[in-house]
């Protein structure tokens, strides 16, 4: 392997790809701009030229470079044609690993970021969608509301591709080059404009009439409804595709976004709502139909039982399909409950814990909650009583009266990390977690250790052990049916998870390391062996088969802050978005080839 090179080495042009026409003209200025990222340089260089000019040449090959070259190696590539700003937050925050943000949440972690941002971005002066005479069709609105606070953080440089257009103009000191007007040699002049021909006419129909959309050409379900947005009938040629179930599965998802965005445009009943959950995640290129359909079947559980209940036979032939959905409970907190509370514990953003029920995700029942304590995390006893880990790091013993062994043990508990964070803030616990079956319960505190106690028992300390260099985020435990010892599973904010078995030392190495932070986790004993479920910032629960180490991971529509896993393979996610059930299929989750 040869050493990587110096950071202020100029560019070898022979490591790109033989130049010609535009990128023997442009390329070397481009990539003398992208290598230079003194202070006293431009961090904004717009890409000039009349339509076939060979931007999208040149772009390309200064993409096809090496890529161990930090200062010329794009972090994000996102072709702006046809995306309005949420779309294009969406696919940058997929790009960064952040998952699909909102563009004020992809600003807020892009400001917390101190690493330097090189961003392409082809085809800007052809951004927006939807109807043409709101802002979002505009790409002028792309460029004010998200990618002007972009270009002021400072550690953000951009390669911005604007046609003929004044777009970005008035940023100051930007460089510009300019490949002209004519043809370059390779430029294909398009075969026509797409408003010209009637795209659903070329949507193959069933024998009574239907469309069927899995069969359409990908010209038809990419612009189907930008068409009918300019049809004489617009609101009857926008109802049929807005009412069509499988042009919903198929159909563009950000096109569908950008349309429902204008409330003048009727819609059927909760499907507004159904899109804001799952539209991130459907924008998705790289999705399947059937993943679609799981997707868009679990929003739709909670807004509209009809389209949900059309999408079912599609969305059960995924691994994983949505039982129920509440978005209108978030939660901040969930664990596996004693007989006779109820299957499941949960937490709400005012404190209130309520049993649910598994099958329907509805309260059961009220439990007494000490007034004015937030749980993050819960721990319960096979009596009912409670042990809180509340949002200020303190832990809380909750128990039916003062005396006795589930005062004492609890109490003890509590005392034992609240006198060691008094001594030692770095101590202070961060992250609570149980055992479904033994009640065993795992602490993860702020200097990335874990600490392991038995809730029904007095022990005067727990078992302890430094997994981590960073605050840990999550934490479960599982101890097998046969009692022989526990497995202990964390995760901390540097992106690690590891496994530590209390008998033995920790693996020496993290099973999982990336880019991201767990926000929870859950285990469980299921038919197909102890399986972890680990729920990651950037939209994504990664379901592990411990016994084998196959991994399979799913997109969640929804931000995550509780998991519960059951026996059954029934997963309940939570935050501060709603909460939701899945279904998960253990054969084709772990012993099927990933698609």
């Amino acid at each position: 392997m040869s050493p990587a090179p110096a950071l202020d080495e100029p560019p070898d042009l022979t490591a790109w790809p033989p130049r010609d026409g535009v990128s023997a003209a442009h390329g070397p200025a481009l990539l003398d701009w992208a290598a230079d990222a003194s202070a006293d340089r431009a961090r904004l260089c717009l890409l000039r030229g009349a339509r076939g000019s060979g931007k999208s040449h040149l772009l390309t090959w200064f993409l096809l470079g090496p890529t161990d070259r930090p200062r010329t190696t794009p972090h994000a590539t996102v072709p702006a044609a046809g995306l309005f700003t949420d779309a294009f937050a969406w696919e940058l925050g997929r790009q960064l690993g952040y998952g699909p943000l909102a563009p004020d949440r992809l600003l807020d972690r892009l400001t917390a970021d101190q690493r330097p941002l090189l961003l392409l971005v082809p085809d800007l002066h052809l951004a927006g969608r939807g109807p043409a005479d709101l802002l979002p069709a505009q790409p002028s609105t792309l460029v004010r509301e998200l990618l002007l606070p972009l270009l002021r953080l400072p550690r953000t440089r951009a390669v911005v591709e604007v046609g003929d257009t004044d777009l970005l103009d008035a940023w100051p000191g930007a460089e510009s080059i300019d490949v002209g007007a004519a043809p370059h040699a390779g430029y294909v002049p398009p075969a026509g404009a797409r408003g010209t021909q009637d795209l659903t006419a070329l949507v193959p129909r069933s024998d009574d009439g239907r469309p069927r959309w899995d069969l359409a050409p990908a010209s038809a379900r990419e612009h189907a409804l930008d068409q009918a947005l300019l049809s004489p009938d617009t609101r009857r040629t926008v109802r049929e595709l807005l009412t069509d179930p499988g042009f919903l599965v198929h159909g563009s998802a950000v096109s569908v976004a950008a349309c429902l965005a204008d409330e003048r445009i009727p819609t059927p009943p909760g499907l507004r709502q159904v899109w804001r959950a799952a539209a991130p995640q459907l924008s998705d290129p790289r999705l399947g139909t059937v993943e679609r359909a799981a997707l868009l079947h679990t929003a739709a559980l909670g807004a509209s039982p009809a389209l949900a209940r059309y999408l079912l036979p599609l969305a059960e032939q995924h691994p994983f399909t949505a039982v129920w959905a509440r978005p209108d409970a978030p939660r901040t907190a969930l664990t596996p409950a004693p007989d006779g509370m109820g299957r499941l514990l949960a937490a709400d953003p005012l404190g209130a814990l309520a049993p649910l029920d598994p099958a329907t995700g509805a309260d059961t029942a009220a439990v007494a909650a000490p007034r004015g304590v937030r749980p993050d995390g819960i721990a319960v006893r096979r009596d009912g009583s409670m042990l809180l880990l509340t949002d200020t790091g303190a832990l809380q013993p909750v128990t039916s009266s003062p005396e006795g062994t589930a005062a004492v043990v609890l109490g003890h508990i509590a005392a034992h990390h609240g006198h060691l964070t008094l001594r030692h803030p770095e101590l202070r616990p961060t992250a609570l977690g149980q055992c479904p079956v033994s009640g065993t319960t795992v602490l993860g505190d702020e200097q990335g250790g874990v600490h392991l106690w038995a809730l029904d028992t007095y022990h005067p300390n727990p078992r302890s052990q430094l997994l981590h260099t960073a605050p840990v985020t999550a934490v479960a435990c599982l101890t097998p049916p046969d009692d022989r010892d526990t497995l202990v599973m964390s995760a901390a904010l540097d992106g690690t998870v590891r496994l530590w078995a209390a008998s033995a030392d920790p693996l020496p190495e993290p099973v999982e390391a990336r880019p991201a932070f767990v926000t929870a986790m859950a285990a469980a004993h299921s038919t197909h062996g102890p399986v972890l479920a680990v729920a990651w910032d950037d939209a994504r629960v990664h379901l592990w088969h411990l016994r084998t180490g196959r991994v399979h991971a799913l997109p969640l529509i929804a931000r995550c802050r509780a998991l519960a896993l059951s026996p059954e393979l029934h997963l309940t996610i939570a935050g501060p978005d709603g909460t939701y059930a899945l279904r998960l299929d253990g054969s084709r989750l772990w012993h099927q080839p990933s698609d």
